[in-house]
């Protein structure tokens, strides 16, 4: 008797240290994706609860993919974007119904494995390593199909992977990714908090958070880094136009798309480097990551 009641007590004290490792395992790897939405509204707000007196998370940009968390609140649906897990309103969100779309996704952290088949026992056709950006084609059961930056075509687990809005890794994406998060903020001369910006504190204060030292006026920043094409532009490139004065005057970061996310008199918004206004007033780029 005293045998099996040893025995029981072992048994018990296994299941129970069994259940907190899987339940610690399953903390560590977050959230699966059970879906994909599109947002429809600009300056979308991500909050930390469903409902709108709780925290802001950060602000979403117009036709932006996003993970799909959880869609069991009325209303509200929990999504995951660049790293950023919250909940946005359901009359911005549109919800992927075949679960074919594409995007960019980023590897967060880690060495992540592209497997042939949507499951952990298939084989792993490549590794991809933090920072890394591959295209997201779609969905399959919690997996994303990727193709990543030499043709090799796969999938990775939902969890170990961010969707972004741009295909730069590295600084250039992180730098896109914090200036877009302001989208909507106030304009205010000699601004350089999120409280308000003016253009030139806008930069510094998003490349500083990307642990790059601009000077604080359009003119001096114009002095660091080099020179870049318009045709070699690339995501997170300062960008410089002549406004009000002969010389510097303004200055923007390039988000792709002949766009570029700057602060004007409107706020911190995004402006088309092809428009009449905007062309005529480009002086040049820089790079400094």
């Amino acid at each position: 008797m005293k045998h099996l009641m040893k025995k029981a007590v072992k048994v018990a004290v296994f299941a129970a240290l069994t259940t907190l490792a899987l339940t610690a395992f399953a903390s560590a790897e977050g959230e699966m994706a059970i879906g994909a939405g599109c947002t429809t509204g600009t300056s979308l707000r991500m909050r930390s609860e469903p409902n709108t007196s709780s925290a802001i998370v950060t602000t979403l940009n117009k036709s932006v993919a996003v993970a799909l968390l959880d869609d069991s609140v009325p209303g509200w649906y929990k999504i995951n974007y660049n790293g950023s897990t919250g909940y946005v309103s359901s009359d911005y969100l549109i919800i992927d119904q075949d679960n074919i779309f594409t995007t960019y996704g980023r590897v967060p952290e880690g060495t992540v494995n592209v497997r042939a088949a949507a499951t952990t026992e298939s084989e792993s056709l490549a590794t991809i390593d933090a920072g890394t950006v591959v295209t997201v084609n779609g969905l399959v059961n919690g997996w994303y199909d990727v193709t990543c930056q030499y043709g090799t075509e796969g999938y990775v687990r939902s969890d170990l992977l961010v969707l972004t809005s741009n295909a730069t890794s590295g600084k250039g994406s992180s730098i896109v990714e914090t200036a877009l998060s302001h989208l909507g903020t106030r304009y205010v001369y000699g601004g350089a908090s999120a409280g308000g910006f003016d253009c030139s504190g806008f930069t510094r204060y998003v490349y500083s958070a990307a642990g790059i030292d601009l000077p604080r006026s359009a003119d001096e920043q114009y002095g660091v880094g080099y020179s870049v094409s318009m045709a070699n532009l690339q995501p997170g490139d300062l960008v410089f136009f002549s406004t009000y004065d002969s010389g510097i005057s303004h200055v923007g970061i390039y988000i792709g798309n002949h766009q570029f996310i700057n602060a004007a008199s409107d706020g911190v918004s995004i402006s088309d480097m092809d428009s009449s206004y905007w062309a005529a007033r480009y002086i040049g780029a820089k790079r400094v990551m």
